[in-house]
């Protein structure tokens, strides 16, 4: 039970780490991690480089002290000290047996710097590599994530657009509620159902017998004040005096003659 309890443990955290982890972090991380192996690299041939140079001094030291003994050695053969000739000739022993104790030493430094000067050259050639393809995977998957995220716009399956969706759904059913209530509303105050609070307190009936009994005056008032203008214009047609027509040089008779009657049979 325990190691099936460590087992779902490690599924679901592995699980995860997958969905949170960033191709191009990881990317990049990585290549940090390799430029610090690098670094480490070259500071390693940077401290071989240091130790062999100071071998190297410390032999041209010997060798130089080499030369100075074997002076001494002959300087004291020609003053006869052939006990200081010896003493030089031993310290120069010494120092040649030194001499042959940093060789194989240095020779070690210089294989080993060789070395690391190649592992640090093909380090180097292999980062270069990496970040090349470091960069044209990153490249693929800004690209694939974008290709993903225009699809999922395109055929909503977004988040940001099922959002947008259900917003613009809930805003036409409020749309359409509203509408709704408005028209229902318009329907009862035409009904007489509900009162114009506008109108006083007056229902309908009242509102359209208002109107017919103004719409009455206004014709009355209007007839009114045709009469009253078309007597106002009758005498000034009269005072306008017209010529006379001239009577006919042949009289009208007043009446047609009688017909007589007819006989009777």
């Amino acid at each position: 039970m325990f190691r099936r309890f460590m087992m779902i443990l490690k599924a679901k955290f592995s699980k995860t780490l997958d969905r949170a982890e960033d191709p191009n972090e990881t990317l990049d991380y990585a290549y940090e991690q390799q430029m610090q192996l690098l670094q480490q690299v070259r500071a390693g041939v940077a401290d071989v480089a240091t130790a062999k140079k100071q071998l190297e001094l410390q032999a041209q030291r010997l060798q130089e002290q080499l030369v100075k003994l074997e002076n001494q050695a002959r300087q004291a053969i020609a003053a006869g000290r052939e006990d200081l000739a010896r003493r030089a000739l031993e310290l120069k022993a010494g120092v040649q047996q030194q001499l042959r104790d940093l060789d194989p030493q240095l020779a070690a430094l210089q294989q080993k710097q060789d070395a690391l000067v190649q592992q640090q050259q093909q380090l180097a050639e292999a980062l270069a590599r990496f970040k090349s393809e470091k960069e044209v995977q990153k490249a693929r998957y800004n690209a694939a994530q974008a290709m993903v995220a225009i699809g999922e716009a395109a055929t909503g399956l977004s988040k940001d657009m099922a959002d947008a969706t259900m917003a613009v759904q809930r805003a036409n059913e409020k749309t359409e509620q509203m509408e709704a209530r408005a028209s229902a509303l318009d329907e009862l105050v035409s009904s007489g159902a509900l009162e114009d609070m506008t109108s006083g307190g007056k229902s309908q009936l009242d509102r359209e017998l208002e109107e017919l009994s103004a719409h009455q005056s206004v014709e009355s008032e209007l007839a009114a004040l045709k009469a009253e203008v078309g007597s106002a214009e009758t005498p000034a047609l009269d005072a306008q005096q017209t010529p006379e027509l001239e009577a006919p040089e042949t009289p009208v008779p007043d009446s047609a003659p009688a017909r007589e009657p007819e006989e009777t049979a």
